[in-house]
């Protein structure tokens, strides 16, 4: 009776190898070893492609991120340690990484834009005709100047240059909650001050 062969430990071999292959790439690529890199890309950008194409669910999307992966990969590869993570784990954790990005700024640009936010009920010439007069725009100014210097400049960037609610919340670094209550309490306090005669 003749035995068939265990096909496991060939595919462990196989295993061990590529995997050997790919450690050698990628320590070599943290040495700006072109050769290596062009190596590493040919034995994983099928794979990183299918991470950045399964979270982006573009395929032209994808293509784009991946192009970023490999730019990070090669200016990251030389602090891969081999002994903490498989160089495949380690690859892939920057592809999901990119890919994921990619997907945040998508939802930041679709953000509502500070003009179509509902207007605040005022009887008052609007904040043009406001500016137009020359006594108004001195008071304006003197005004905004009263506010905190973080409501001033999230009423200014918000009104003056076009910028979202997600836009000022992001470049502060404060959630986005934070910055409509800034902005509100901000303008609340305009009107009050522009109401004084």
């Amino acid at each position: 009776m003749s035995t068939i062969p265990d096909p496991a430990p060939r595919r462990s071999a196989d295993a061990d190898a590529a995997r050997a292959r790919l450690s050698d790439a990628l320590v070599r690529t943290g040495s700006e070893d072109r050769s290596a890199f062009r190596d590493l890309y040919a034995l994983t950008h099928a794979k990183l492609f299918g991470i950045c194409l399964r979270i982006c669910g573009d395929r032209q999307a994808a293509e784009d991120v991946l192009h970023d992966v490999y730019l990070l990969i090669w200016r990251r590869a030389g602090a891969w340690e081999p002994g903490r993570s498989s160089p495949i784990t380690w690859l892939a954790t920057i592809a999901r990484n990119r890919a994921i990005d990619w997907r945040r700024a998508q939802a930041v640009r679709r953000a509502t834009p500070i003009d179509d936010a509902p207007p605040i009920a005022d009887e008052r010439p609007d904040a043009e005709a406001t500016m137009l007069s020359g006594d108004a725009a001195t008071r304006l100014m003197a005004c905004l100047e009263a506010l905190e210097p973080r409501q001033r400049s999230a009423i200014r960037t918000a009104f003056f240059d076009g910028v979202t609610y997600v836009e000022l919340a992001e470049r502060s670094a404060v959630p986005l909650g934070t910055m409509k209550s800034w902005v509100r309490r901000g303008l609340g306090k305009l009107k009050e001050c522009l109401g004084d005669d």
